[in-house]
Order: structure tokens, then sequence, then C-alpha cells
């Protein structure tokens, strides 16, 4: 089926009644929603709440135990998937293998090229045998493939997994113009909300979609749960009212008829069950005290893994105060967790000098220390045998608090999901006090909430932090300094990431720009005008296209803001009036409808900021990509 054809439907895709368990753990009881044409939506949930089950669902991979699934015939899907299948003998050939053919028959090579210049592949590698990759280039060139393919419906679950930042970046401003429909789990709330159109919460084995960002869905789940325990608690109230009067007037024959009465109101109530508390993970660092002020120095430091290999890191100088929040930032393979080895002394430096205080106490979480775990030793064992001298309560206590309560810290390690063994490595880090924890990584496989309070522990630890990390929103939430590996070379910033990017901004990131501005133009040295309006008509109708529906929200936001206004002026004078003539009632009403249109008016004023920000930003865009034109 075409795709106007396919735009004639009012709604892509419906699941209606749908429920699914595993033994005895029900993720989806009778759930029902749709997706609607241009949806981007965010699927949130904690780990093992069922959303990549509901991918798999949506696949046909797996089949409910109930409902159903409708997609329209012609109506293409596609999952970014981690399994590996390449039979081309080039990246580029691959990355073009589902590539739909142009209407007008011009190539549509270049497009390609630029998704896999956006996702970190250099001009060199397009000639590369895929199966030669790494397996996080693997991983990204089946993005890539997908993304050229332009489905329909595209699901990408945790699609930053083996990105960098800088692709993860690029990413973001290439998803916001998807032009159809998409499904996104990831654990980064940053990138979902900058993204998606809608969010898409899995909560309480039930499915609940709205307009909005994460903290929008957060909020209102936060508000009808709190409904929902007053009303129970208020049913709960009536019925124990109504069993005192039964108990209290049983006897009496003269109240027999009332009684029984009561009795049938009690057979038909409904109980309302108590909401069963979530597991959160909550913990703190063990904050180890430091009386100085260096904690740990770095000079002219270099390392390579051989003497005739270029050093990843060279002439590197830093000194680390005590209550420094150190981000280590850059692409993959440049050196993030070989600094970090340094700095934990497992690796020594080729040249340079790395000094420690005396009154140093380190911990260090690494992206390979889950290899480290015993799958034979219980997550109890593990805990204790960090610290041999740590009390058995203790250790159970900060099983505990990692959400290994009870016989789940029992567990052996070889029957643990990666986020639980990350739990078992924290758990780890916080049996011995320290006052510098380095962190490789941390998000990987925690979800948004356990994220959070990993956040809200560095915050509040009083000791140093050195951590690597691609999430922006960590970055932002944390880090106060930042060890930058960009264009070849390794340097500190004094700053925090937004400051960063606002005075000296990512080289690959110039470059990725530079392409994108070049990729409506045809590769060849010579372009028609012919070819040249085609070019200028279709970033026209571009442009038409991402900055109408944004000029419209905008004229939107200021119509309510003016019928605010309005109403306010009203109210008041209503107002001067009531108070002339004494009427409180209606004094009290009119206050608290102008204070309510007041934080509205605000609110939307906030809205209508962003929103002109964003229509700025975009109006520069498509105007370098214009002047770009006009230099051919």
């Amino acid at each position: 089926m075409n795709h106007e054809l396919q735009r004639g439907f009012i709604i892509m895709l419906t699941v209606t009644g749908l429920s699914k368990t595993y033994g005895r753990q029900i993720l989806f009881d009778n759930v029902s929603f749709s997706i609607n044409p241009g949806e981007r939506i965010g699927l949130t949930g904690r780990n093992g709440s069922g959303k990549t089950t509901l991918f798999r669902l949506m696949l046909g991979e797996e089949e409910p135990d109930s409902g159903e699934i409708r997609i329209p015939n012609g109506y293409t899907v596609q999952y970014l998937s981690q399994h590996i299948n390449f039979t081309k003998s080039s990246v580029l050939e691959e990355a073009c293998l589902d590539l739909k053919a142009a209407e007008d028959g011009r190539d549509e090579t270049y497009r390609v090229k630029s998704i896999l210049s956006g996702l970190g592949f250099s001009q060199s590698e397009f000639h590369r045998n895929p199966r030669h990759l790494s397996g996080g280039f693997q991983v990204r060139l089946n993005l890539a493939k997908i993304l050229a393919s332009e489905p329909n419906l595209l699901l990408l679950d945790e699609p930053t997994n083996y990105l960098d930042i800088v692709s993860v970046r690029w990413l973001i401003q290439f998803l916001r113009t998807w032009k159809d429909e998409l499904i996104l789990i990831t654990h980064d709330r940053t990138f979902m909300n900058s993204v998606t159109t809608h969010t898409m919460g899995i909560h309480r084995q039930s499915i609940r979609k709205i307009a909005g960002s994460t903290e929008k869905l957060y909020q209102q789940i936060i508000q009808d749960e709190e409904v929902c325990e007053k009303t129970r608690a208020n049913d709960e109230r009536k019925t124990k009212e109504i069993e005192l009067f039964v108990n209290r007037f049983r006897a009496q024959a003269s109240r027999a008829k009332a009684v029984q009465s009561k009795i049938r109101m009690l057979e038909k109530r409904e109980k309302r069950e108590k909401l069963t508390e979530l597991p959160e993970l909550d913990f703190t660092f063990n904050p180890a005290p430091f009386p100085g002020k260096w904690l740990v120095e770095a000079d002219d430091v270099s390392f390579s893994f051989s003497d005739d290999a270029l050093p990843l890191i060279h002439a590197f100088k830093i000194a680390v105060k005590k209550n420094d929040r150190i981000a280590i930032i850059g692409k993959n393979g440049k050196g993030k967790t070989t600094l970090l080895n340094l700095l934990a002394g497992e690796f020594q430096p080729g040249q340079g000098e790395i000094r420690y205080n005396q009154n140093l106490k380190l911990a260090y979480f690494g992206q390979t220390n889950v290899a480290r775990l015993d799958p034979d030793k219980t997550v109890l064992e593990e805990v204790l045998n960090a610290h041999p001298a740590h009390s058995l309560g203790s250790a159970r206590g900060i099983c505990g608090s990692m959400m290994f309560d009870g016989d789940n810290a029992l567990k052996k390690v070889s029957v643990l999901s990666g986020g639980e063994k990350s739990r078992v490595l924290i758990g780890k880090l916080l049996v011995s006090p320290a006052n510098l924890i380095l962190l490789d990584e941390p998000d990987n496989h925690l979800d948004t909430e356990s994220i959070d309070s990993l956040i809200a522990a560095v915050d509040t630890f009083t000791g140093a932090v050195l951590f690597v990390t691609h999430s922006e929103m960590i970055l932002r939430a944390i880090a106060t300094r930042l060890i930058v590996f960009d264009n070849g070379k390794i340097s500190v910033f004094e700053g925090t990431y937004d400051e960063f990017l606002e005075r000296i901004g990512w080289e690959d990131e110039k470059s990725i720009a530079k392409t994108t501005n070049e990729k409506t133009i045809e590769p060849q040295n010579k372009v028609s005008r012919k070819d040249m309006r085609r070019v200028r008509a279709r970033l026209i109708e571009s442009r038409s296209k991402v900055l109408g529906p944004l000029q419209q929200e905008i004229e939107s936001l200021e119509k309510a803001i003016t019928r605010l206004e309005n109403r306010i002026e009203d109210d008041n004078q209503s107002l001067i009036r009531a108070s002339n003539v004494g009427d409180g009632r209606t004094i009290t009403s009119l206050s608290i409808s102008i204070h309510n249109s007041k934080i509205e008016i605000e609110r939307l004023f906030d809205e209508l900021d962003r929103l002109a920000g964003e229509h700025h930003r975009k109006s520069m865009e498509f105007e370098e990509q214009f002047n770009a034109l006009e230099q051919v």
C-alpha cells in the first residue's frame, strides 16, 4: 500500500484487551491503546514491566494470552534488533539494503551516507566488510539500515546503547523530523523528551498514554494513585460504619429492615485493595573523611597499549579535589575507560605520574566488573565478600536498598539480569567507605527510577566523583568539570556541559552539521539548474513542515494568553462589584479564578518561550542550509 493511501488511516495501530503473563507474573491485564498518525511515543516502565515484550507482541514474535493487535495491510513495522545478520560485503551496501527507491529515480545513496556519518562511521569505513566491525558498530549499522528503510512504524529499544554522545545528539535531531510513527524505549529521559510527542507508561499491569512528556505522565500517575488511595480509605471508613450499625442493631426487631438493607449494601460494596508499594532503589554512598585538598593528581600522564601504537592518552594533567563532580566524555574507543583504569591504579602510565593522597579511599564501578562477579555466589555473598568485616545485618540492609530484600538476596548471580547485576555492583560499592568514586557508565541496565536514585546519591555524597556517561541528562544533573576526548586530544574543561557546548562544542558535530547541510546537494561536481530548483523546492517544503506547526502552536498559545488576560480583567471588574455589595462567596470564587488564571498564564509563557526558542533555532538551521545551497 502506498504512502499516500496509508496517510488516510485514522489510526495506524490498535491494541484491544491485551493480556500477557509469564507464569505467575502478570505483565499486561486487559490493556488497550492506539497509535495515531505522526505520533512519536516514549514507552516508559520499570525494568521487567514488559516494554520489550510489548514490542515482540507487536512484531508477532510472541502471542498474547488474550486480546488483539490490529495493524493495517501494507503498514510496515521495523524493530532495532541486536541480532546481527549481514549479507553484503560493505557497510554502505548493507545500509542501503532496504532503501526505498525515489519516485523520480534519483540516487538516494547520499541520504544513507548522511545517516552513517551521523552514527559515527567515517567515510573510509563505508567500504569495510560489516563483519569486521566491532559489536557496537555492527549494532549501529543495524540502526542505520532501519532508519534508511523509512518504515511506517519504527520501534527503537534502547537505541543509544553503543552510541557515543555525538551520535546520540545527532539521533535526537534525526528522530525529531521522523514523518511517520515511532515508539521509543530509553532510560534517558532527556533523550526521550527531546524526541517524542506522547508518552505511554506501563504501570501496575496497565498502559496509559498521554500527549506530553514523561514528567507529565508520572505526575498524572501520582495524582491518580493519591485519589485512588483516598477513595479506598473513604470506602473502608464507610464500610466500617455500616458494619458497626449492623452489629449494633442486629438483635433489635424494630431495626431488622434497616439492618437487612445495610447487609445488602455491604454485599454489593466492592472492596478496593490497598496499592502495593513498588520497590525503589534507595541508597547513599558511604563517605570517608578527607582532611586534605587534592585526592589524586595526574602529571603529564601518557598511555598506550603497545610501544608501537599511538598513545590513547598524551600528556594529561588534572588535580581532583574532594568535592569534584567530573564527567569524562567523548566518542567510544578514545580512552575514557582507560583513563578511569589509570586513575584507579589498574593500569600504570607509560609516562608521567599519578599521585594519590595518603588518606584516599577509592571505590570503582567499572564496565567489566560484571564479569568479575562469581556466578555461583549469591547476591548476599558478593556484598559480604567485598568487605568481609561487614556485619551480616548491614550487608542484608544494603541488599535491601538494592531491591534484593528477603530471599531475593539469596539469588545466585548466574540467574540475574544485566540490570540486577549492575545493582549488585552498586551494592558492593556501598559496603566500604570512600572519598573518591569512579563510575564507568553506571546508567547502563538501570531504569529511569534507578538512575534518579543514583543521581540523588551522587548529589549528597561528600567526596569526589569521576564518571563516564553518554547521557546528557546525567551530565546536566551532576557534572561541574569535564574531561573531554575530542578531535584527537584530551583536555580539561572547567565548567558545566552546557557551558562546554556553548563555548566550544563537539568537533565531529560540526563536521556532521556540514554533511547535513550538504546532504540535499547532489554529490556530483556539476549540479544543473533543474537539480538546484528541485533541491531548493524540497528544502522549502521541509522548512514549511517543520516551522509551520511550531508557528501554529505559538499563535495558539498567544491567543490563549490573551483570553486569560481578558478573563482576569473581567474578573477584576466583577470582584470590585462584589466587594461593594459585600458578596463574600463571589469574592472568594473570583479570587480563586484570578489566581488560577495567573498561574496558567505563567505556564503558557514558559511554553511560549520554549517554542519561540525552538522556532528560532530551526529557522537558523534552514537559513544555513539555504546559504550552503547558494554557494554551490
